[in-house]
């Protein structure tokens, strides 16, 4: 099969850098609006049904799932940051080398992970706090679709790599293709079929073998595919792969831990709390979806730069990129405040929980532009060389910016307090992450970044020592 030389290009070191942030995060946004938005229809579909229990069995399941995916987005973190540095420095055979061993070691890893998830989920649901027939439901969701674990890091490991090679409309296709399947099979399985809350799991479990394999056609397609099986290279690179991977992945449960601590928190206030979270959770990724797709869009584009030597160009992509947040975020804020009823009504919320979409649907969710500001943080953290720094910015934000924020939220306000502490703790952390990022981008300026691998070799990340053991 014959390939374009341009395939390999790195796209992102030269033209206008708005321009590039933009044309990534809207093509993302599209792929997780509609991702997102499934999984919107996915607890109305649940409502639907009429069973008080499964709105907060979704809450509980999502808790969990939300660490299963965390892993998943970790070694995507690591698997997008090589194959940008690779291109960066003008080397597509070590990004598709790269590639091919992060999947490897990405999948072994899924499947030992999940197992062990698999075979603790009554343990873990209870110690989130779910009980009785609850419980059981959300166990019995999970048990679909944790096995599914390592086909979805496939999907979102490749996805990862076309958003790094510059092919924004590619990783978008993949990412609707998944919500479409979805979105189709829903209402068949829960209604149709009669498989309730069970149908919704295998529809997703549908969802994530198309996305694999959509995703996995581009990269054979356009990209030369993988490189061949060698144990040695493998080995080769577990370690720098791993420099990245690990702390990616220990940020990205960090999320799920403080997730985990809030609905444990909401539901000492009843089932009801639970399942207004559970909304507000669904929500917030459609309404906010152009900051998580900001966040990976900037990775690659600070990537390629960095890995070309273009300093100036890092630092004017992250600062615009702040800019970008506050622009989007306040009429995002405007039109959630005009439709807090809406959505209410949408999802037949009544009590506490209604009361809860209400608090989040207004000013309070203009907090969520420092959360923007903590997820391009990440991704600079990731693609400049020390991803550690997101795994302690992360873990700051889901301990010290939870923990006691929510913890005295509930004491005074109950559960609307819960609510407000989550958002709240945000705030300072975020302004942590900012000017550490820019610490940070100034040195690499100043070529003081070492190899967190090999920390004697020399100024970038990588090319690190696998580049020299390959001449």
């Amino acid at each position: 099969m014959s390939h374009s030389k341009t395939s390999h290009e790195a796209k992102f070191v030269t033209g206008d850098l708005t321009k590039h942030i933009i044309t990534m995060s809207l093509t993302s946004a599209i792929g997780f609006v509609a991702l997102f938005a499934v999984d919107l229809a996915d607890m109305l579909f649940i409502s639907m049904l009429g069973i008080d229990e499964l709105a907060a069995a979704i809450g509980f399941a999502g808790t969990i799932l939300f660490m299963t995916t965390s892993i998943s987005i970790g070694m995507a973190i690591a698997g997008g940051a090589m194959v940008a540095r690779s291109l960066g420095e003008n080397k597509p055979e070590v990004a598709t080398e790269l590639l091919t061993h992060v999947l490897i070691i990405g999948v072994v890893f899924a499947a030992i992970f999940a197992s062990v998830i698999y075979l603790n989920l009554y343990g873990l649901t209870a110690l989130i706090g779910a009980t009785g027939n609850t419980q059981e439901l959300a166990v019995s969701y999970l048990k679909i679709l944790i096995p599914s674990m390592p086909i979805m890091l496939v999907g979102i490991v490749a996805s990862a790599a076309l958003r790094s090679h510059g092919a924004a409309r590619l990783s978008m296709v993949v990412i609707l293709v998944a919500g479409v399947v979805n979105a189709i099979l829903d209402p068949i399985f829960i209604f149709t079929l009669k498989m309730g809350l069970d149908g919704a799991a295998w529809a997703s479990v549908v969802s994530r073998i198309a996305m694999a394999a959509v995703a996995v056609w581009y990269i054979v397609r356009r990209y030369e595919g993988f490189s061949g099986l060698s144990f040695m290279a493998i080995k080769r690179d577990l370690k720098p792969i791993a420099a990245i991977a690990i702390p990616a992945m220990l940020a990205n449960i960090a999320a799920p831990v403080g997730g985990a601590y809030v609905i444990k928190v909401a539901a000492e206030f009843g089932e009801s709390a639970v399942a207004g979270m559970a909304i507000i959770g669904r929500v917030t990724p459609v309404a906010f979806a152009l900051i998580f797709a900001m966040s990976g869009a900037i990775g690659p584009i600070i990537g390629q730069n960095f890995g070309a030597g273009q300093h100036r160009r890092v630092r004017q992509a992250f600062n615009r990129s702040m800019v970008l947040i506050v622009i989007y975020v306040i009429p995002v804020v405007v039109v959630l405040y005009f439709l807090r009823g809406a959505i209410a009504n949408v999802f037949d919320a009544n009590g506490m929980a209604r009361d809860l979409i209400f608090l989040f649907c207004g000013p309070l969710s203009l907090a969520w532009i420092f959360n923007g500001v903590i997820f391009i943080g990440n991704a600079a953290y990731n693609n400049l060389g020390h991803p550690f720094y997101s795994t302690w910015i992360n873990w700051g934000r889901n301990t010290l910016g939870i923990i006691p924020f929510v913890y005295f939220g509930a004491q005074y306000w109950g559960a609307q307090g819960v609510l407000i502490g989550q958002m709240a703790g945000g705030v300072f952390v975020a302004i942590v992450s900012f000017f550490l990022a820019q610490r940070l981008m100034k040195k690499a300026a100043k070529n003081q970044i070492l190899d967190p691998v090999q920390p004697n070799f020399g100024t970038h990340l990588r090319s690190f020592k696998i580049t020299h053991m390959r001449q």
